[in-house]
């Protein structure tokens, strides 16, 4: 069996390949732009806004599965029209798609978040991702979409590149005391990423930790764990800052913690 990672030189999909090449799996990965260092016959150059181009590297690869973990930010033609493209291709061939989509298709308006809930985003980004759940959904019945929360790593995430630059002084701007999320670290997010892949398992998934914390507080957890001062972290308010975005957003997993095996640590484990 052969498995198709697209997005696969980002955070999440490097750690999807490192896991896949780890136990063996036969796995090809694509990037958009730019090769990784060393990049081989397993890797495939892919853009999501073209058609053609996605068929080729269907045809050419001829996956078992395909997990789609490419990140095109609010760009409407790579996320949502991006994503309709992939799930009609991966459904005419039968192939299993695995969607990852993020919290931010809510609006913070409830809260708490379980699996049935419906999208009602608030930014373009979080637009675009609710509209890619749509169309998988739609076009890809069999398909799986796992939705997500800040993506934590051992250092290299983008969350934790912050945290060091705003102790350094080297990045303008603060951590939010009232912008809350459930983190997820990305071993734990892949494995069962994987898990989820490799079984029959369709419809929607909750993949995120048990910890809800605020981004000031994870950049807290960040600091310790890496030996920076907590105290050089600058705070604010999102509320008061003018951006667009949610507020407080708890992904409730209890019904996708049923149907996996895998463990999801919660950010004050994963950290300490």
């Amino acid at each position: 069996m052969t498995a198709l990672v697209i997005g696969g030189n980002g955070f999440l999909g490097s750690e999807l390949v490192r896991q896949a090449a780890s136990t063996g799996r036969a796995v090809v990965a694509t990037f958009h732009s730019r090769a990784p260092q060393g990049a081989g016959d397993a890797w495939r150059r892919l853009d999501l806004r073209d058609a053609r181009g996605i068929e080729a590297v269907l045809d050419h690869v001829a996956p078992s599965v395909v997990v789609n973990a490419s990140s095109g930010d609010a760009d409407w033609a790579v996320t949502a029209d991006g994503a309709l493209r992939l799930a009609v291709a991966t459904a005419r061939r039968g192939v299993r798609l695995v969607h990852v989509s993020s919290d931010a298709v809510f609006s913070g308006a409830a809260v708490r978040y379980d699996e049935t809930a419906l999208p009602d985003p608030v930014t373009p980004y979080g637009a675009a991702k609710a509209a890619a759940e749509s169309a998988v959904r739609l076009l890809h019945p069999d398909s799986a979409v796992a939705r997500t929360s800040l993506i934590i790593g051992d250092g290299a995430s983008p969350h934790e590149r912050v945290v060091h630059e705003l102790a350094a002084g080297t990045r303008v701007g603060a951590l939010f005391t009232d912008d809350l999320r459930c983190p997820v670290h990305v071993t734990d997010l892949a494995s069962a990423l994987w898990e989820l892949a490799l079984s029959g398992h369709r419809g929607v998934f909750h993949l995120a930790g048990p910890d809800c914390v605020s981004r000031h507080a994870l950049g807290v957890l960040v600091a310790r764990r890496d030996g920076l001062d907590p105290a050089a972290l600058p705070t604010g308010l999102r509320a008061e800052s003018g951006l667009p975005g949610a507020l407080d957003v708890r992904l409730d997993g209890r019904a996708t913690r049923q149907r996996l095996r895998t463990r999801l640590r919660g950010a004050r484990e994963f950290l300490a």
